[in-house]
């Protein structure tokens, strides 16, 4: 089991930054990906981004790519994502997740993989 609990959402104006921030326990030494996803109301969760194996490999999805930094520190215990030049269209519900399958390495924006979710934050960007 793997618990996550999210922390950092708000709102922000266009330009501006946040921090979102991860705490996990559990049995997280049998996940192979940290991600992050973002949903909003009446679509599916898109992948935002991940680390796989620790750090061998981090994705992001292309619309965040050059403004959002995933990082991961273990002896915290948590999982950030620094989302800069944050725009209208990034304000969505986000979600931490864990996954225990190897796939997500290469497949690291399918939610089907990802076992474990935490509540959400919601980060609200305004033009």
């Amino acid at each position: 089991q793997v618990q996550l609990v999210e922390s950092g959402g708000g709102s922000v104006q266009a330009g501006g930054s946040l921090r979102l921030s991860c705490a996990y326990s559990g049995d997280t030494y049998s996940s192979y990906c940290m991600g992050w996803f973002r949903q909003t109301p009446g679509k599916g969760r898109e992948g935002v981004a991940a680390i796989y194996s620790g750090g061998d490999r981090i994705s992001y999805a292309d619309s965040v790519k050059g403004r959002f930094t995933v990082s991961q520190d273990n002896a915290k215990n948590t999982l950030y994502l620094q989302m800069n030049s944050l725009k209208p269209e990034d304000t969505a519900m986000y979600y931490c997740a864990a996954s225990q399958n190897r796939r997500c390495g290469y497949y690291y924006n399918r939610d089907y993989f990802y076992g474990y979710w935490g509540q959400g934050t919601q980060v609200t960007v305004s033009s």
